[in-house]
């Protein structure tokens, strides 16, 4: 086996087994209260051209935000189902929010490459204190918080999201 072979398939079994332990561990370690919606809405982060902005900004709006990084596989994953789910419920009310726990010149770089047509913004390490915060105990990502029109957290999600998961969580979140 080539090297590069080898190191596309430990990095496989490694993203696997990440995605694995976060499906068991998420509904222990994930806790809703009401206060973490204040504690992202006063969270300060910069967006990809160096301007300060919050999550306050989309209040009024159903919210998803997305904490993810470029080295994370499963994060990666996500990203062209949140674009698709952005673009079919375009003037709904619904934004979609991506926070990066990286290097702003590494996120735009991806961004960029990626065409991710939704807001980023970068949290650095700072965002591992805030997704804990958050009730992330374990800081895994990806990390998906779904906030109320009110900037309430209606839910939150460890692991990588699917299409009917995603649908069903956005459709409650729309509906309720």
């Amino acid at each position: 086996m080539t090297p590069g072979k080898r190191n596309l398939l430990i990095s496989g079994v490694l993203a696997g087994a990440a995605l694995a332990a976060g499906a068991l561990v998420a509904p222990v370690m994930l806790r809703r209260d009401d206060s973490y919606g204040e504690s992202l809405a006063s969270a300060k982060f910069v967006d990809l051209q160096g301007k300060p902005r919050s999550v306050s900004e989309w209040r009024g709006k159903w919210l998803v935000a997305n904490f993810w990084a470029t080295w994370c596989a499963p994060c990666l994953e996500e990203i062209p189902l949140l674009m698709a789910a952005r673009h079919l419920r375009a003037g709904t009310g619904l934004e979609i929010v991506g926070i990066a726990i990286d290097q702003d010149a590494k996120v735009g770089e991806f961004a960029a490459k990626m065409q991710i047509d939704y807001p980023i913004l970068v949290a650095g390490a700072d965002g591992l204190e805030l997704i804990r915060a958050l009730g992330n105990r374990t800081g895994g990502l990806p990390f998906t918080v779904f906030l109320d029109r009110a900037g309430r957290v209606a839910q939150n999600k460890l692991g990588v999201l699917r299409q009917p998961e995603l649908d069903a969580i956005l459709a409650a979140l729309m509906n309720g």
